[in-house]
């Protein structure tokens, strides 16, 4: 294995400036895999489909109390490459999360000089229903693991809790006639707005540390001309869950006498493990660690800020970078010294 020190800003960049947009992380995991070969660890590329693949790599013979650094190498549309501004590196995927990728594999070199029990997990697919995650916690890779410290941006905060998701599908059917006959025909449009505005009016849980449940309305389509009472008509509703998906289905339930509820996605909320020391708090965001039980207890922790994930100027402060990398290494020496 190389000795040489991880330069975090040249792998970052190198890392953003390959488009992975969530289905097209090809390229990039054959770069990641080739460029942690060169350094001396053993990769193994676990297929999740036939263009895309996770990177792991777990030093040979490493076995029992063992930590492993995890993150995403996929990243939202549009892609845009890297460019360094001061002490910012702007890009997509720079804080969310290529440069948390780059702070842990840096950690991961430095700890490796002393002790092979820190192991790396890379996936695809996070940003569109966490395929790669799901793939990963099949794998027999993950025995041994843990302890899973996960990478998001967290301002260089250990999570204490995540929010999860419940996404459904209200759909309305009606009956089409002419609009100069309205009574004709039967409007699946103003059926769904009724649910809609009553949805505003019902109670949703709660709970201490997430706070109160909320929900954005994302995707409206129906109707099929403006002179044509609606047929049909639908709408998804991402809902930020603080408890079991079942008391948010509970709640919502009376709205199934106007629409049909459709169940499209869950994800659980996650309560996580800290340590001594560090600065912490509650995401209202989800992430893979839900997908990845296998691999051992989670904390959540990484350099940037959400509020930039995802944007037009997705950037990372390099100097939080580098402190990432040193919190890293602290983090993964008290989980094994523990």
């Amino acid at each position: 294995m190389t000795s040489d020190a991880v330069d975090i800003v040249a792998l970052t960049r190198a890392l953003v400036d390959i488009d992975s947009t969530t289905g097209r992380e090809g390229a990039a995991g054959r770069w990641l895999a080739d460029y942690l070969r060169g350094r001396g660890w053993p990769v193994v590329e676990q297929r999740v489909d036939e263009t895309r693949f996770n990177v792991v790599a777990n030093p040979a013979g490493s076995a029992g109390h063992r930590v492993t650094f995890s993150t995403h190498f996929d990243c939202v549309p549009p892609f845009f490459p890297s460019r360094v501004e001061g002490d910012r590196l702007f890009g997509r995927g720079a804080c969310d999360a290529k440069g948390i990728l780059a702070a842990q594999v840096a950690a991961a070199c430095r700890l490796r000089r002393v002790d092979d029990r820190v192991g790396l997990l890379f996936v695809v697919g996070e940003e569109r229903g966490s395929d790669g995650a799901r793939a990963a916690n099949e794998t027999p890779l993950s025995s041994g693991s843990r302890f899973l410290i996960n990478g998001e941006p967290t301002d260089n905060r250990l999570g204490l809790a995540t929010r999860g998701i419940l996404r459904l599908r209200l759909r309305a059917g009606g009956r089409a006639a002419h609009s100069s006959f309205p009574e004709l025909g039967e409007s699946a449009i103003d059926k769904l707005i009724d649910t809609l505005v009553e949805l505003r009016s019902i109670p949703l849980p709660s709970e201490p540390a997430l706070g109160q449940t909320h929900y954005t309305v994302g995707l409206i389509a129906g109707g099929v001309a403006p002179n044509v009472v609606s047929p049909s008509a639908e709408a998804e509703v991402m809902f930020r869950i603080v408890s079991d998906a079942t008391e948010v289905r509970r709640a919502v339930a009376p709205l199934e006498r106007r629409v049909a509820i459709e169940h499209v996605l869950e994800v659980p909320p996650v309560h996580l493990r800290t340590v001594a020391g560090f600065e912490s708090a509650v995401f209202p965001y989800t992430t893979d660690i839900p997908f990845l039980p296998r691999w051992g207890e989670p904390l959540l922790f990484g350099p940037g800020s959400i509020h930039v994930a995802h944007t037009a100027d997705e950037f990372v402060s390099i100097a939080e970078l580098s402190a990432a990398a040193d919190h890293y290494v602290a983090l993964a020496r008290a989980l094994l010294s523990g």
